[in-house]
């Protein structure tokens, strides 16, 4: 999203209606519904050997950016494909919707692909989401690596099918924002079963708001452009009772004021448990006008949940890696989110057995 902001392009322009393709939901992920632990569809963990596949399911990445991610990735000891239409460009998209989501369809239904990671975000998940084979998540869930437009993928998957996803850096790799402890918190968070706990970063834009307390929930949520834009359509799932991870960028207070606004609005964040802010990149208003920190406090201090601000996890400068739809806990006096792991480790539970 980045670079179509450099571009004068951005999210407020592009998001524009959806593919309108049937799909079934998972019965009890409804809008307005709790959701459980007991929910969650964990893909096995990543090790040495396994092939990842590339996609671009919304923009064009930069080729380089992403041999550079390829480069990481086989650092790790794993196997690297691209996608059909990885590095392709059609206008503001990788691809027409057909190729995109054909190309994601066939990295989520191969059995020798063991891992899913997007290039890079910007615009055009929307278009193709309702296509997704929901089938294919079930028979054989996989980790799929993403965030920015991603959140409206990461949606769906939880919504209609229970998969914890990851929301971390793509594959279009920029060491100069995403360095080696942001290198080493995405391969934790795939190649690991370790907990993952966040720390409040008192520089970040936003770390100031706080609403005192704790709370524990499955942690949802993502990029708040896109979640404004799911009200309303297939990919929303419920938040009662879940923990609800915000972040954006390129933002004016006032615009993130309206995404919020429709979001009370709609009855969506009604219930829910905790509110874990993270990077707020280049949301800056007017003279004069309301901070994003301010703005933040008016629209989410008076929901009845415990707020905790400044998390490293969004488009900013060293972004760290978090999973979505996991059980997660927030406490506001430690300055924490942990959560549970996206991934299980096979190998321990057929040694059990």
């Amino acid at each position: 999203m980045t670079e179509l902001i450099r571009q004068g392009i951005t999210r407020r322009r592009l998001l524009t209606g959806t593919a309108a393709v049937a799909s079934g939901a998972v019965a009890g992920l409804g809008h307005g519904t709790a959701v459980a632990a007991a929910d969650v569809l964990r893909p096995r963990m990543l090790r040495p050997g396994d092939t990842v596949r590339l996609v671009s399911p919304a923009s064009s990445p930069s080729a380089a950016a992403v041999r550079r991610g390829e480069e990481l990735l086989r650092g790790w000891g794993l196997e690297v494909e691209y996608g059909e239409h990885a590095l392709d460009s059609y206008g503001y998209l990788a691809a027409a919707d057909a190729d995109r989501l054909a190309d994601l369809n066939a990295a989520l239904a191969d059995p020798t692909v063991r891992g899913v990671i997007c290039t890079r975000g910007g615009y055009g998940v929307q278009r193709i989401v309702d296509g997704v084979d929901r089938r294919a998540v079930r028979q054989d869930p996989k980790p799929v690596v993403g965030f920015s437009d991603i959140t409206g993928l990461q949606l769906w998957l939880w919504r209609n099918a229970g998969l914890a996803t990851i929301h971390g850096p793509m594959a279009a790799w920029d060491d100069a924002r995403t360095g080696p402890e942001s290198a080493e918190a995405l391969r934790a968070a795939l190649m690991t079963t370790d907990r993952i706990t966040l720390k409040r970063n008192p520089d970040e834009l936003g770390a100031d708001v706080e609403v005192p307390g704790r709370a524990t929930g499955i942690l949802l949520g993502g990029n708040v452009s896109l979640l404004a834009a799911a009200v309303g359509n297939r990919e929303l799932p419920g938040l009662r009772g879940a923990i609800l991870f915000l972040e954006d960028v390129g933002e004016a207070p006032y615009r993130l004021d309206r995404m919020l606004t429709q979001m009370r609005r709609s009855g969506v964040l009604d219930g829910v448990a905790g509110i874990a802010l993270g990077q707020w990149v280049d949301c800056v208003g007017a003279p004069g006008t309301w901070t994003v920190s301010e703005m933040l406090r008016d629209r989410l201090g008076d929901l009845g949940a415990p707020i905790l601000g400044g998390l490293p996890i969004g488009h900013g400068a060293g972004q760290l890696t978090m999973p979505l739809g996991v059980p997660a806990t927030l406490d506001t006096a430690a300055g924490t989110l942990t959560a549970e792991p996206a991934v299980r480790d096979v190998s321990s539970a057929r040694a059990a057995a």
